[in-house]
């Protein structure tokens, strides 16, 4: 089905049901802390009065998205678990994060971790790294909301058009009205929803399946479809640079790329970590990051196993009609689960869309650009009102660009590919920051702009199939290349900063 294209729906009354009960808790949600916002430390960092297992959960719900959702079934279903070689580096990356970022945060009271940057470099810097994230964050997560509205468009039958215009209002409001304590609260309940659903899915599956888990184990095995690891060629093999160079799965690649690729995502990107800026000490906070990899390996666990148990299910059953991959999740809750659990599970994918960018966002151009930049001196109030309308007109943003993503296809990959061409220069200057003393700032904004550039000419070349570079060394060069572009033009372009830093802040 093409995406701007509606069907007919097999949802019932019930589901419909839970799908509203849903989505009014949400809202009440909101409501409930609206009237908590009095000034943007209320509204951007709930007064770091968040309790630390709350924020777990809150960034539990933050990345796992509806792409999560959707589209590792997906990749389980036409491709592997290979994916979680990738996590192994994500987990490792979470630790790094825990304790090297931070406590440079707390250290430095940050409202948003590119006022770091401004504290250690200069406001170049931080200007660069905060509109860097707009780019890198607002694409990413257009991404994560198309994927969303796809689904549910293919579940209530309507065009994705309308789809994206109601997410969009439902988050914007319930951003706009509580803030990010709303925000936290309303995760844990996103959080617990799609972990109870993927789990009452998975069940459901395993036993309309003949043989159960033993036939999905067999079936799916024998098509490569529970392959974890790849090894990849051995050295001096023919195709030995080849495989390295465009091959995003092979072992160490992908842990090294989970290491790099996820500290960036967790460090550098203010709509992961404000949710643990909320919790009051910077011990809580690091407790919290450190806990989240068991929640994320349990997600999935639960959806990996989706999609090897929709391959078998679909094998046993070849004279059912079965979509492109991406849709296969959002079909098989349309056509094959009762009553009930078919609203449950939409529920679950509306609820992780609408876990939305728009609070961070809202944060980032206020604190890094409006505030400091554009209009100083206001009251907390009209800062109060500039951030809620910040909200609407990102969300407008974001809608329009989710549009425009529903024409592409497989759309786990897309996101990571997005990240990477801005990710690894704002990992290299934050890694600039936090490890070395050097104060330089326009070579800081230089070296991130150069490699920003060379990854978006890269990216494009390799889509093209012009070069053959796979899109996860992007961000490992990216990083390389800005500190050491920085590291190099600093004597030129800082000569007065080359002084040891006021303290790193770790």
């Amino acid at each position: 089905m093409p995406p701007w294209v509606g069907g007919s729906s097999s949802l019932t009354w019930p589901d419909y049901g839970i799908l509203l009960l849903s989505l009014a808790c949400l809202i009440a949600v909101g409501v409930r802390f609206t009237s908590e916002q009095r000034d943007t430390a209320d509204f951007f960092l709930a007064r770091r009065r968040v309790p630390w297992w709350a924020a777990c959960l809150s960034f539990l719900a933050t990345e796992i998205s509806a792409v999560t959702i959707i589209a590792v079934p997906a990749t389980a279903y036409s491709e592997n678990w290979e994916y979680l070689q990738f996590f192994v580096g994500s987990s490792l990356a979470k630790f790094a994060v825990a304790f090297l970022f931070i406590p440079a945060f707390y250290a430095y009271n940050c409202t948003t971790i590119y006022e770091f940057l401004g504290h250690r470099f200069g406001q170049a810097t931080q200007v660069t790294g905060s509109v860097f994230f707009f780019v890198t964050r607002l694409l990413g997560s257009g991404v994560r909301l198309m994927a969303a509205c796809l689904a549910v468009s293919i579940l209530l039958g309507w065009p994705i058009g309308p789809t994206i215009a109601l997410f969009t209002l439902v988050s914007t409001i319930y951003m706009a009205m509580g803030g990010v304590k709303a925000v936290v609260w309303a995760n844990v309940f996103q959080a617990l929803t799609f972990l109870v659903a993927g789990g009452l899915t998975l069940a459901f599956l395993v036993a309309q399946i003949d043989g159960g888990v033993s036939a999905v184990l067999a079936t799916a095995g024998r098509a490569g479809r529970l392959n974890v690891i790849d090894w990849g060629p051995a050295p001096g093999a023919p195709d030995f640079w080849t495989r390295v160079l465009t091959d995003p799965n092979i072992v160490w690649l992908a842990i090294l790329n989970g290491v790099v690729g996820s500290m960036a995502a967790f460090g550098t990107d203010h709509d992961l970590m404000q949710r643990l800026l909320t919790v009051e000490t910077r011990q809580a906070s690091q407790r919290t990051l450190a806990l989240t990899p068991l929640g994320t390996l349990l997600t999935l666990f639960i959806y990996l196993g989706l999609g090897a148990g929709l391959y078998t299910y679909y094998h046993e059953h070849p004279t059912l009609s079965v979509p492109r991959p991406d849709d296969i999740f959002p079909h098989f809750i349309a056509s094959a689960l009762p009553v009930g659990l078919r609203g449950l599970m939409l529920s679950a994918i509306v609820l992780a869309s609408i876990d939305s960018p728009l609070g961070s966002l809202a944060a980032s151009f206020v604190t890094d650009i409006y505030r400091p930049l554009l209009v100083r001196g206001r009251t907390e109030r009209h800062y109060l009102r500039v951030s809620r309308i910040s909200v609407v007109l990102f969300g407008l943003l974001l809608a329009i660009l989710a549009y425009g993503f529903s024409f592409f296809d497989k759309i786990l990959w897309l996101a990571f590919k997005i990240a990477g061409v801005t990710f690894g220069s704002l990992l290299g200057v934050f890694l600039l920051g936090l490890l070395s003393s050097r104060v330089a700032n326009r070579a800081n904004v230089v070296a991130m702009v150069t490699m920003a550039l060379v990854n978006l000419v890269l990216l494009i070349l390799s889509e093209t199939q012009v070069l053959l570079l796979g899109w996860s060394w992007l961000v490992i060069w990216g990083t390389a290349g800005t500190i050491t572009l920085a590291w190099l033009l600093g004597p030129v372009l800082d000569p007065s900063a080359n002084h040891p830093a006021r303290g790193a802040g770790r």
